[in-house]
């Protein structure tokens, strides 16, 4: 990584350049200055069309702005976050912002003006260009040719297609507006210092619930993104398989290596930090160490899913058998919970309560856990109980979209209690999960866990799985695997 120089300039460069210690370079000499400021090519973008989502952001705009008529909107996109010293973690800009907008612009801020009819104009502030008349473009560590060209405003209210202003005024217009203010917490400070006599907890807090919720119905754009990304992610698990034999010489982090590259070669990134959990590793819900041994005979839980370059994630999970064949209790207890998300599956449809997937699915775990004897039965007093919740864990799915855990803020009779509609994406994933260190089950059960995880679109008639590309059926997943590593 290359060094970077900030050394003292002289009075003639006006930008704020962050000192640094130990530089090389220890002034810019007048005659460099000048010479930094001229022969520049002019290199504006000219046919430019708006982004994709650009009709839809602005319907959900307009959605905002009906909410909260006559009231000033502030969703900042976030800032760089420091991972050691000088070097930043990837920026990936708030959810609230790259909905309303589709812009991925750090340090940006969406802002709804209302008007005297009741309605908003927006506009969204920006970094302008790195200006030449000064020494912010090379010797600023985030000027344009350390990190690259950014778009003009006249370029970005293009694609945008809404007007631009210029992000250094923003705090100041901001400090200066009247009238009720409303701003999305937690991820610009200064934006957050700028309004601190304006705003209110519970406002704020107001503002955060509807933009989640504005969420929980995915538009046409949307839902093609979230079928990319499952595609995506149906090559990513393909490549997986075909590379097995790396992992079992190495480790998990192949495994998580090799799907890393394909998202990163079909998408912008993965949606969440991708768990390879081979052996008992399956049995810890998040492991994301990704550091252990991948042995034959044992199996691979494998959840993962590509984020697309617009920032929808996929969230998928098939548990799998190292060397391809399953054994008679590994094929037992996975039977089990693909039985379980079928019938979880069946569940989802318009009209139907959020919570009948989960209690279907969880109803077939129970009477599986009461058939081998390892609670005691009947089903239903198992379910009063919730005794199936030492091997079940967790509940049996959550909605999808820019955020792996989408609409995680909506209410809860908007969510959990709500009655599914159209145009809603979830997760379907039951598991079965037993420690290594369970005493109460037979010793050939232990270290074992099993976790099946599809994506699910609600539909006019029923459902349409997004993610149905890969096997989910024990042989199947067996004969899939077999053709990938011929």
């Amino acid at each position: 990584m290359v060094d970077q120089e900030t050394p003292e300039t002289p009075e003639s460069q006006d930008a704020p350049i962050k000192e640094r210690k130990n530089r090389l370079y220890p002034a810019v000499s007048d005659e460099l200055a000048a010479s930094m400021k001229s022969d520049w090519a002019d290199t504006e973008l000219s046919g430019l069309e708006p982004i994709p989502q650009a009709g839809y952001a602005a319907a959900r705009r307009a959605a905002l702005s009906a909410r909260f008529p006559g009231e000033r909107i502030v969703v900042p996109a976030g800032n760089l976050r420091p991972r050691s010293n000088d070097t930043d973690y990837p920026f990936r800009p708030a959810t609230e912002y790259v909905h309303l907008t589709g812009d991925q612009t750090q340090d940006a801020v969406l802002v709804l003006e209302p008007t005297a009819e009741s309605g908003h104009e927006a506009a969204v502030y920006l970094l302008p260009r790195s200006a030449r008349d000064n020494g912010e473009f090379w010797l600023d560590g985030q000027g344009e040719l350390w990190v690259g060209r950014r778009n003009s405003l006249t370029e970005a209210e293009t694609l945008l297609g809404l007007p631009c202003k210029d992000l250094r005024t923003a705090a100041d217009t901001l400090r200066e507006a009247t009238g009720p203010v409303r701003v999305v917490r937690g991820h610009d400070a200064g934006i957050e210092a700028a309004l601190t006599d304006k705003v209110t907890a519970e406002r704020d807090a107001e503002l955060t619930v509807f933009l989640s919720e504005l969420r929980l119905v995915k538009d046409e754009f949307e839902i093609a993104e979230l079928q990319q990304a499952c595609d995506s992610t149906t090559r990513g698990f393909e490549d997986v398989v075909r590379t097995l034999d790396k992992a079992e010489a190495t480790s998990e982090r192949w495994i998580e290596g090799t799907f890393f590259l394909r998202a990163r070669v079909e998408g912008n990134d993965v949606g969440y930090g991708s768990i390879c959990a081979a052996g008992p590793h399956a049995t810890t819900l998040h492991w994301v160490r990704n550091d252990g041994a991948v042995r034959s005979g044992e199996l691979l839980l494998l959840d993962a899913g590509v984020e697309t370059r617009s920032l929808y994630t996929a969230d998928v999970t098939r548990t799998l058998p190292i060397n391809g064949r399953f054994t008679p209790l590994q094929r037992k207890i996975y039977d089990a919970v693909y039985e379980s998300q079928q019938a979880g599956i069946d569940a989802v449809k318009p009209g139907a309560a959020y919570r009948d997937f989960h209690e279907a699915s969880q109803r077939v775990l129970a009477e599986k856990l009461v058939e081998w004897g390892l609670v005691e039965g009947p089903a239903e007093r198992v379910l009063e109980l919730a005794l199936q919740r030492r091997w079940t864990l967790h509940g049996t799915g959550h909605m999808l979209g820019l955020d792996v855990h989408d609409c995680a803020h909506a209410r809860t009779e908007s969510y959990v209690d709500c009655t599914l509609e159209p145009g809603m994406v979830l997760t379907v994933e039951p598991g079965l999960y037993f420690q290594a260190d369970d005493l109460s089950v037979p010793e050939e059960y232990r270290g074992i866990g099993v976790r099946i995880e599809d994506d699910i679109l609600v539909t006019a008639d029923g459902n349409r799985n997004l993610s149905a590309a890969l096997p989910r059926r024990s042989d199947k997943v067996e004969a899939w695997m077999a053709a990938l590593r011929a």
